[in-house]
């Protein structure tokens, strides 16, 4: 226990440096490049960092993905997988530039297409049938879950649907809501803990640590408002609320996952964290919920 806290400790405020770095580059360029653009109307382009972000963690994401699938004989192509998520990433940049627009949902269509269509064609050229089935629809399984929704988060930062989505405060709003509910979450069931939440899928989650980690997140919300032009306080502390449960929502399906594999994390990639799966899950589903919640407020 004192080791992986250490191992927290350790790679948590470099995660954190390197994710901040990126996120300073992301606005460098933005700002930078107001103007340079006839058809951006005056908008630099955004996105730049959380490009690099998301391409980099999508293809680890995917095989330690894989490695819970095929532990229930369900196995991707990886590579495959990897393509058709750094494929759908991009096309969530490309949003932002209006003659992309004309050809966005057709595109969109033909990635999906293009990722079963290959696994397809990668059993076929192996002369081989059985299993088709489960590689062609572990392959589509591994790009949706980490593909779509990385897809929504760099929508959400590159796309302009009201005055203040399309701002990097809105990624940071969502991260800072979704790692305050793991805190309010630990310490509260540490503290106050007594009935367990799931018992059969995660015995050290409780009702009492939910409760302080949604209550966490709901603070969390209202506050970081103020910094967000024309969402009121309250709007942030309904944002906090539903985001930070469907955060942890998010921890819980991975772990229904990691059940089913009999495994314990995703990966050992990052010490003290696990996999770069453990450590993306929550944002990523939450991902698509803060993109609809952005929208209507």
């Amino acid at each position: 226990m004192e080791r992986a806290l250490r191992n927290r400790l350790t790679y948590g405020p470099l995660m954190l440096g390197a994710l901040i770095g990126l996120l300073v580059l992301d606005n460098y360029i933005e700002v930078h490049t107001r103007g340079m653009f006839a058809s951006l109307d005056g908008r630099g382009i955004k996105g730049s960092g959380l490009l690099v972000i998301l391409l980099a963690i999508a293809p680890p994401a995917v095989v330690e993905l894989a490695r819970l699938f095929a532990a229930v004989q369900v196995r991707p192509y990886r590579l495959i997988a990897s393509m058709g998520c750094s494929m759908l990433i991009l096309h969530a940049f490309a949003l932002q530039f209006p003659q992309f627009g004309k050809i966005s949902t057709s595109t969109l269509a033909l990635i999906l297409v293009f990722v079963m269509f290959s696994a397809a064609l990668r059993r076929a050229r192996l002369k081989q049938a059985q299993q088709a089935i489960h590689h062609m629809a572990g392959t589509v399984l591994a790009t949706l879950y980490v593909g779509v929704q990385a897809w929504f988060l760099m929508a959400l930062r590159v796309k302009q649907s009201n005055h203040f989505s399309g701002t990097m405060l809105s990624l940071l709003m969502i991260l800072l809501v979704v790692k305050s509910t793991d805190i309010g979450a630990f310490f509260g069931g540490r503290a106050l803990g007594r009935h367990k939440l799931i018992p059969w899928l995660s015995p050290g989650k409780t009702w009492e640590g939910l409760v302080c980690g949604v209550i966490t997140s709901a603070i969390v919300g209202a506050s970081f408002a103020r910094w967000m032009p024309g969402l009121m306080w309250w709007k942030g502390a309904i944002f906090g609320l539903v985001i930070g449960g469907i955060g942890q929502a998010g921890d819980l399906l991975e772990s229904l996952m990691k059940r089913d594999a009999d495994m314990k994390d995703s990966g050992s990639s990052i010490p003290g964290f696990g996999g770069v799966l453990d450590v993306i899950d929550s944002p990523l589903l939450a991902s698509p919920f803060a993109y609809i919640l952005f929208s209507l407020f």
